[in-house]
């Protein structure tokens, strides 16, 4: 399996095709495309036959090797035996096996709708982002010992994906963490879970701005090459190709539980800020995965809701993008999106790098065929089965309230917005999974204004708000980060 950069023109630098290991450690490729495999590999019925009786780790072998060809087969299955665990993934609710690592729960059924959480909140931070963190953790580990070398991971996250980041990196051996996140702007309960770990190896940095100020800072880093390479710096966000990757697993393990025959099809609706959770379910239904329709579910920051109900992408400005009660999704730059718009433009990389620098100079690119736009490729995106939907606090509180009152489960925030849209687009015949982001406990403050009550809290987490937090405050300032950077390896600027 090769893979290419979304933006490998024949000026590209990133033109050559690159091996699994080649692209694990970095994340945009030189020319600031993201990689995607030259072609997606497919899925017979007979591997579908054959998978329903597998583990969840031997499911992620599987899956895994299809695109990890240059990975020797017993040191994937070892890895992912190492990361699929019911010690790590423990967090299940009282009524779910954690061997189960991602349980659904039938939440309708009927002959005319079927709707199912599947439970993706069991791992050490809580949230949806310890399925691939936890691989990605040693995955890193495995191929910096290979060659005894270090990296640097330098990451941005609007909430999740520091703290997933954080504890699967912390004590390995080889890897500094430095990880932006908005000053102020997560909840109490996902600023602890960072900024209260003490390893040496971790470095929280909050910055005065919103999640896309942080997301730039890592582009901007990342695009700059000699930098890069002499500071050995790699990233754990989505553009990083292995963590999407083992966010596909999940959607096999869905579909597989809530079917008994590949005649069956599901369709998924995924909460969604910067389009990697639902990437993963483009490229599971890119596979051959049986899916009927893909459902993004946005909140007021709802970017990718109105390109896929008119074709135009319009990117926010800081000072446009809102501050909500879902606060992991207030991204108005969604980064992952250029994957999807690459298949969307028939794999053309002249095309996608020049939609995109129209992001960089314009804001956004006009796809829906109408007088003046970019393109009519939005008439295509129906046969990738998308759909979208949006949701606002009073939405994320009466479906909280809902949740509660007719099925006993207290959901967080984003889960709630997932619902909600999904509820808008279930169809007859067609089972609705919609995949939940966190459990609730990492949103307290809106359960608590939706039900008067706090959420329950696994064991280990009753204070954690209360420990002692390690962080510095900085400028959204491009060279001042990597000033921080370089003192803090131990090497010069």
């Amino acid at each position: 399996m090769q893979y290419v950069s979304t933006r490998a023109t024949s000026a590209s630098a990133a033109r050559n095709p690159h091996n699994f290991s080649d692209i694990l450690l970095g994340g945009l490729a030189p020319d600031g495309g993201l990689y995607l495999p030259e072609q997606y590999p497919q899925v017979t019925g007979a591997e579908l036959d054959a998978w329903r009786s597998l583990s969840y780790a031997e499911l992620a072998y599987e899956i895994l090797r299809k695109f990890a060809t240059d990975v020797p087969d017993a040191d994937l299955k070892a890895l992912t035996a190492k990361t699929y665990t019911a010690d790590v993934y423990k967090n299940a609710r009282a009524d779910e096996s954690a061997t189960q690592i991602t349980p659904l729960r039938v939440l309708e059924q009927s002959p005319e709708r079927t709707l199912i959480l599947q439970g993706l909140s069991n791992g050490p931070t809580l949230a949806f982002k310890d399925m691939a963190m936890q691989l990605l953790g040693n995955l890193f580990e495995y191929a910096l010992a290979k060659n005894g070398d270090e990296l640097n991971i330098f990451g941005a996250t609007s909430g999740d994906t520091g703290s997933a980041a954080e504890y699967a990196m912390r004590g390995k051996r080889g890897i500094r963490v430095f990880m932006l996140s908005p000053h102020k702007k997560m909840s109490a309960f996902q600023t602890a879970q960072m900024f209260s770990l003490q390893d040496p190896n971790i470095f929280n940095i909050a910055v005065e701005g919103v999640f896309d100020d942080c997301q730039d800072m890592v582009k901007a880093v990342s695009n700059d090459l000699e930098f890069k390479v002499r500071h050995k710096i790699g990233t754990v966000n989505s553009i990083n190709w292995a963590r999407v990757v083992a966010q596909v697993v999940y959607y096999f393990r869905g579909y597989l539980a809530a079917t008994t025959s590949n005649d069956q099809k599901v369709s998924f609706t995924v909460p969604s800020g910067n389009f990697g959770n639902i990437c993963a379910g483009h490229i599971a239904r890119m596979m051959g995965l049986p899916i009927a329709k893909l459902v993004v579910a946005t909140n007021e920051n709802n970017v990718l809701d109105e390109f896929f109900r008119t074709g135009v992408y319009r990117v926010r400005k800081s000072s446009e993008t809102y501050h909500t009660s879902s606060p992991s999704m207030d991204i108005s730059k969604a980064s992952n999106f250029e994957r999807f718009v690459y298949d969307l433009v028939g794999r053309d990389a002249d095309r996608t790098h020049a939609l995109f620098r129209k992001v960089d100079t314009h804001g956004g690119f006009d796809l829906s065929g109408g007088p003046g736009s970019d393109g009519d490729e939005f008439k295509l995106v129906a046969k990738y089965g998308f759909q979208s939907g949006c949701s606002t606090h009073a939405d994320r509180l009466a479906t909280i309230r809902d949740v509660f009152d007719d099925y006993g489960i207290t959901i967080d925030t984003h889960t709630a917005d997932g619902i909600k849209v999904a509820r808008e687009h279930v169809e007859p015949g067609v089972p609705m999974i919609v995949l939940e982001t966190a459990l609730a406990a990492k949103f307290n403050e809106t359960i608590l204004e939706a039900l008067g009550t706090d959420a329950a809290r696994p064991a280990g987490f009753e204070n954690i708000e209360a420990l002692p937090q390690r962080f510095v405050v900085m400028h959204a300032n491009v060279a001042e980060m990597k000033e921080f950077i370089a003192a803090h390896t131990g090497l010069a600027k």
